[in-house]
């Protein structure tokens, strides 16, 4: 798919004075000339004219149409290197590999817990956790949850009173 670049100038309003033409629409025809001439040189292909509406300020708070001409122009893309024309100049970039290498998930057992690992690493229960968060300001319901510590000294005290 050929892919194009635009571009749009202001016509000439007048004409310029050029040697051997003494009409108001020589002189004309010869500046519209000259502009599809340069503009051909640089590889713009001439398309069309248009008639466009422009809004313009008029005043404080007005505004008024002010009806524009314009020429508009156009000429192929050409592709960079090692890309092919079309979408592919739009298709997203492979990531490279993440360097990151994961590291091992630490032993971890709930703080108290008589059965764990000695190399587990101490974490606190549910309860101990709400009790950790806590803001200072008494509570007006329980804490959820028992921690381990508190089950195994309550175990404690019933195999006492035994």
């Amino acid at each position: 798919m050929m892919m194009f670049e635009y571009k749009v100038v202001p016509a000439p309003a007048k004409g310029t004075k050029a040697k051997g033409v003494k009409t108001p629409h020589g002189r004309f025809a010869v500046t519209i000339e000259q502009l599809l001439n340069d503009m051909g040189a640089e590889g713009w292909e001439f398309q069309r004219a248009e008639l466009l509406p422009s809004e313009e300020r008029a005043g404080l708070t007005g505004s008024t149409t002010n009806w524009r001409n314009v020429m508009v122009f156009r000429r192929p893309v050409t592709p960079a290197a090692g890309q092919e024309a079309g979408t592919s100049a739009f298709a997203p970039q492979p990531f490279a590999e993440p360097q990151h290498q994961p590291e091992p998930v630490p032993l971890t057992a709930t703080a108290g817990d008589p059965e764990a690992s000695p190399d587990a690493v101490p974490v606190p229960g549910p309860g101990a956790r709400e009790m950790m968060a806590d803001d200072g300001v008494e509570e007006l319901s329980p804490v959820s949850g028992v921690t381990a510590a508190l089950k195994t000294r309550a175990k404690q005290q019933t195999d006492d009173d035994s």
